[in-house]
């Protein structure tokens, strides 16, 4: 039936039209965004995941910038220890030439008290960030820690893992900042004999200036050369500690790095248009928007055909 009141075709034409324009205009939005999912109305779950992981993978680099302050600051502490043991290795080479009777020993002492100066200044410049691993406050926190990780368990629980470096008397400390000696050169070590019997001295007080070639004073020169090996011995170790702490951080760092990688990858599996799909998907459509258009307008001259039926 033809009706001049309701023209059916060109209802249908008009909505096929508006379903199509409505399909290129997402199709659009997905080239100029290069997202399907780019709000909760395109895929609500996948949109609330992939919200989420941003906001993880976010937090996880700024545990990729705390692993870097943390490496830095180990690296500028591994190299002040490393130029520390190559001091302590010259005191000691010192102390071994002064146990030669006859020997100028102030002469000498003038050598050691400028690599003691340089150990003080070693410990003292060992700085980044205002952190300063070597000279630490023994009444004061005896651990470091850097942040390592950034991760969220099954029931959405959040969980903040870390890297410990030991800063005590039995880790990095060389000085300690309290004055309380406990630090691995400013700690009291005893001779056999003294000037006025068994004396403590530190790496950083030794002075062997006043010393004769008298039994008592030549066991107290071997009483410092064992200590400054001691102390030696003992840096060697702390910089083995930092070192471990330095891989792990590199490590860490590593895998940081594929991590975010990974997240990176899994958002965009959920959410990123694929453009070759949505290219070809384009073009179908303005085919498909130049014949809707079309057949409205043939629609649209029904009425036209009707009124030449009551033409004369």
């Amino acid at each position: 039936m033809s009706s001049i009141n309701t023209n059916i075709a060109a209802m249908v034409a008009l909505q096929t039209l508006n379903q199509t324009n409505k399909e290129m205009l997402q199709t659009q939005t997905r080239i100029a965004t290069g997202l399907r999912v780019a709000t909760a109305a395109d895929n609500a779950a996948y949109w609330s995941i992939a919200t989420t992981m941003r906001s993880d993978n976010q937090a996880t680099s700024t545990v990729m910038d705390a692993l870097g302050l943390g490496a830095a600051t180990a690296d500028i502490a591994v190299e002040a220890l490393n130029k520390s043991i190559d001091v302590m290795r010259d005191i000691k080479s010192k102390l071994v030439a002064a146990r030669q009777p006859g020997v100028d020993r102030s002469k000498i002492q003038t050598e050691i008290n400028t690599l003691q100066s340089q150990l003080q200044s070693f410990a003292d410049s060992a700085v980044f960030s205002g952190e300063n691993w070597l000279k630490v406050d023994s009444t004061g926190p005896t651990s470091k820690t850097i942040v390592a990780s950034f991760s969220r368990d099954s029931t959405g629980s959040i969980q903040i893992g870390t890297i410990s470096v030991d800063i005590s008397a039995t880790g990095t400390m060389l000085v300690d900042s309290s004055g309380s000696g406990a630090g691995i050169l400013d700690q009291p070590r005893a001779v056999t004999n003294g000037i006025n019997g068994p004396n403590p001295y530190t790496i950083l007080t030794i002075d062997i200036s006043a010393l004769t070639d008298s039994t008592a004073d030549l066991t107290d020169l071997e009483d410092y050369i064992d200590g400054v090996d001691s102390a030696q011995g003992t840096m060697t170790d702390a910089a083995t500690t930092l070192g471990a702490a330095k891989k792990r951080i590199n490590l860490q760092q590593d895998f940081i790095t594929a991590l975010m990688d990974t997240i990176d990858l899994g958002i965009s599996q959920l959410v990123d248009a694929d453009m070759n799909k949505e290219s070809t998907r384009l073009q179908a459509l303005q085919v498909r928007q130049q014949l809707g258009v079309q057949a409205l307008s043939i629609a649209n001259q029904s009425a036209q055909m009707i009124l030449q039926l009551f033409q004369q």
